[in-house]
């Protein structure tokens, strides 16, 4: 029996267990090493790890946390999580581990649109995060595929990062704009493309979007808000409630980072409106700490929980 049992050994699972293990608590982590960033190049916006390669980062911070005697880690894929009596049961492959807490720091998939080619760039030429990766594309070409209704504001906020008319939306039959919004687009210098993207093409540094039209544009860089989805049944089968995101479902959580089932936390991209390492962090060391006082002075949706059972008799009906 652990203390707490972590899924995903990212940047926020493993802040949230380096709080846990400093505690002296005994610590599960779970990872089948699917970082949601494992695809880029470098990190930048981190303090202190300014353009350092994720891997890099994910790397110092698994030392660091395995430096505790009380931590142990499991490389494998999760697979089902569930509620019993005396806390919760993870399941990976055949085997079952149990702990008195629960932690989902399992981020997230990015669901890209199907267009050839673009899957093989993203995190190289074709980007998410200006704040990340915008800075070292030099005030160049920059496109933006429209995905919804929030690509249009994007697209301005994108241009801040390219030479002054150097920046084309990509509509794709994703949006239209309304009058006011293109009048802001052209106010910035903003392109509007209504072609078709069919395929992505190119070698780094550049890459080539080809149209349906038979025109294409030569770009330095692409960004897109892409669809997400959590990763993981573990919702379900905890009767997590969920929320919808700008992009997604998240788990909803409340200032400690507790779910709305009692014992299990939440943090990261998985519980988080604005993705990045840094705030994957800071996430997970509130959940750490939240998790940890938890099991010193119990858990507030339990006493919630007790009470109304003590009044009437009965468990409350979960959450659909």
């Amino acid at each position: 029996m652990y203390d707490v049992i972590i899924i995903g050994g990212s940047y926020a699972g493993l802040a949230a267990a380096l709080q846990l293990v400093r505690a002296r608590r005994h610590v599960l982590i779970v990872d089948a090493g699917q970082r949601r960033n494992r695809f880029a190049h470098g990190s930048h916006g981190f303090l202190g790890q300014d353009g350092q390669p994720p891997a890099a980062i994910a790397a110092k911070g698994r030392s660091e946390v395995l430096a505790y005697p009380t931590v142990t880690w499991r490389e494998a894929l999760a697979t089902e999580a569930r509620s019993v009596s005396d806390g919760f049961v993870v399941r990976t492959g055949s085997d079952e581990h149990r702990a008195k807490r629960l932690i989902l720091a399992t981020g997230v998939v990015d669901e890209l649109p199907a267009i050839s080619g673009l899957a093989d760039r993203w995190g190289k030429q074709v980007f998410s995060c200006p704040y990340c990766d915008g800075y070292e594309l030099g005030m160049g070409r920059l496109g933006v595929l429209a995905t919804g209704v929030a690509s249009t504001r994007f697209a301005l906020l994108i241009s801040e990062w390219a030479g002054v008319g150097k920046t084309t939306f990509f509509i794709n039959g994703a949006v239209e704009p309304e009058a006011e919004q293109l009048a802001a687009l052209a106010s910035r210098h903003i392109e509007v493309e209504r072609g078709e993207v069919v395929e992505v093409a190119g070698n780094e540094p550049v890459l080539e979007l080809r149209l349906g039209n038979g025109r294409s544009s030569i770009l330095d860089g692409l960004f897109l808000l892409p669809h997400t989805r959590l990763n993981g049944p573990f919702a379900e089968q905890l009767g997590c409630e969920v929320e919808m995101g700008p992009h997604g479902p998240l788990y909803r959580t409340d200032e400690t980072k507790e779910t709305t089932v009692a014992g299990v936390f939440a943090c990261g991209d998985a519980a988080l409106t604005m993705p990045s390492v840094a705030f994957a962090v800071a996430d997970g060391v509130r959940a750490g700490k939240s998790t940890h006082q938890s099991l010193v002075f119990g858990s507030v949706k339990k006493e919630e929980t007790k009470t109304q059972r003590d009044s009437d008799g009965a468990l409350p009906e979960p959450n659909p």
